[in-house]
């Protein structure tokens, strides 16, 4: 990561939980002491459109918006979307990403086509690639909704911010019910991506 500011991309499609993951990892890193901006765009996410969200941290942050090239690490929660996006990584930055590709209308109705080879492309791209059966692995702790939540802990790995900050954000902004579901998500994410 940067020596002042940490830039984290997230991405997705509409209904991942893109924007919450947001929330939570703003919270997680004021928690441990930082500045933060986030900014997020969500036109046509209910309706499976693209969402992203740009969330930065440091001593002192002044924009939200990161710039193309700069961030450390693209989250994504659907592989074409990383692809979509990779252009915001840094050299030798980081991507981690749910394997499962979600269709779009237009993909659906034949009037675009899916990107081939995703993952060899993300490959080519990233420093670091981490894909990961994301729906399955949730599916197997018994919250097939905490893919956010499962992302989050494989991002704690990579960033500067307790475990502790991130486990307190994630049980403010969860429904109460699934607290422990989505804290054994989160855990799991830390396992994947330390192995």
């Amino acid at each position: 990561m940067s020596e002042t500011t940490t830039n984290v991309l997230l991405c997705g499609v509409g209904g991942q939980g893109v924007l919450l993951a947001s929330e939570v990892l703003s919270a997680a890193a004021m928690l441990s002491g930082r500045d933060v901006k986030k900014s997020e765009v969500h036109g046509m996410a209910q309706r499976g459109g693209a969402v992203t969200s740009h969330v930065r941290w440091g001593e002192k942050v002044h924009s939200p918006l990161i710039e193309t090239g700069t961030a450390d690490v693209i989250l994504s929660f659907e592989p074409g979307e990383a692809l979509r996006w990779s252009h915001y990584l840094r050299p030798g930055g980081v991507i981690l990403t749910a394997k499962e590709p979600i269709y779009s209308v237009l993909v659906s109705s034949g009037a675009e086509t899916y990107p081939e080879d995703v993952l060899q492309r993300l490959e080519e791209r990233a420093g670091r690639l981490i894909p990961v059966d994301a729906l399955q692995e949730v599916t197997a702790l018994g919250n097939p909704r905490a893919v956010n939540i499962l992302l989050l802990g494989m991002l704690s790995v990579f960033v500067d911010i307790p475990a502790d900050h991130w486990k307190e954000a994630i049980q403010a902004r969860v429904p109460k019910k699934t607290i422990e579901s989505n804290l054994r998500a989160f855990e799991r994410g830390r396992e994947l991506a330390g192995s």
